[in-house]
């Protein structure tokens, strides 16, 4: 399955931030991946892992059989972007994968952004893994985190302008995809505070409804589909008010993402 796709439109940015140019899936080269691979920690693992529900968003937009798309996601609990080999998760074979990957996802430690150490360390494992991905003939893709919510010991309201910071400026550095995550969490919580994204007894890990919108806004990012007319529910789980709410957000946060 590979196919052209058509373009995101263009609209004002959200969030009330500058306006940013970020280069979008199909400026990259990346065309309707069937096989891939994303790499992180228990951000992707809670809420029956993130890439399931991409992979169903994807089946059912596509209209391509669940069967013809490989999804991996590797996870080491609160690890960060260097804990992982990726060379081994690179080698086909290696990780249940019997064709080579199309695109790897990589997601750093949700407090990357927070210090200099972990910045550094962030982006040398952002630089070394891109150029072993590009080698391994797929394209690398950055998930740019949601920032910790109210109650969390390290909750500051401008965490979020540093971690899209990091994001866009690793994202440019090693030429991937930065899907706007964390940004699509802010705009969601901007249009309704009552909505839990984030579980209330640490602040940090997403809610269901956390893991939804992440999954459209990758959905969107990734495939340069809208969302928004997509069913899927998680087969009833997500209310549909709430699921057509959170569609809306992630095609909304991807379209002014992409602005030029």
């Amino acid at each position: 399955m590979k196919r052209i796709l058509p373009a995101i439109l263009l609209a004002a940015p959200l969030l009330g931030g500058p306006a940013i140019a970020q280069q979008s899936a199909a400026s990259l080269g990346i065309d309707a991946p069937d096989d891939v691979l994303l790499i992180g920690n228990s951000y992707f693992y809670y809420n029956d892992s993130l890439h399931n529900h991409v992979r169903r968003m994807v089946a059912e937009g596509l209209g391509v059989p669940m069967g013809d798309l490989k999804y991996v996601s590797i996870t080491i609990s609160g690890g960060s972007l260097g804990y992982h080999p990726i060379d081994h998760y690179l080698e086909s074979g290696n990780v249940g994968a019997d064709r080579p990957f199309d695109l790897v996802i990589l997601q750093g430690h949700s407090a990357a952004a927070l210090s200099e150490k972990r910045t550094a360390a962030f982006d040398e494992a952002v630089d070394a893994a891109a150029a072993k991905i590009k080698a391994a003939g797929a394209t690398p893709a950055l998930y740019m985190t949601h920032a910790y919510d109210e109650g969390h010991k390290q909750y500051d309201p401008d965490n979020i302008e540093k971690i899209r910071a990091l994001y866009n400026e690793a994202g440019a550095r090693a030429d991937a995809l930065v899907i706007p995550v964390g940004l699509a969490f802010e705009e969601a919580r901007r249009r309704r505070p009552d909505l839990e994204l984030q579980q209330d007894y640490d602040h940090s890990h997403p809610t269901l409804a956390g893991t939804y919108l992440a999954a459209a806004t990758v959905y969107a990012s990734v495939y340069g589909r809208s969302p928004v007319d997509l069913t899927y529910d998680y087969f009833g789980r997500v209310d549909p008010d709430t699921a057509a709410f959170l569609r809306q957000v992630a095609q909304d946060t991807v379209t002014s993402f992409y602005t030029n």
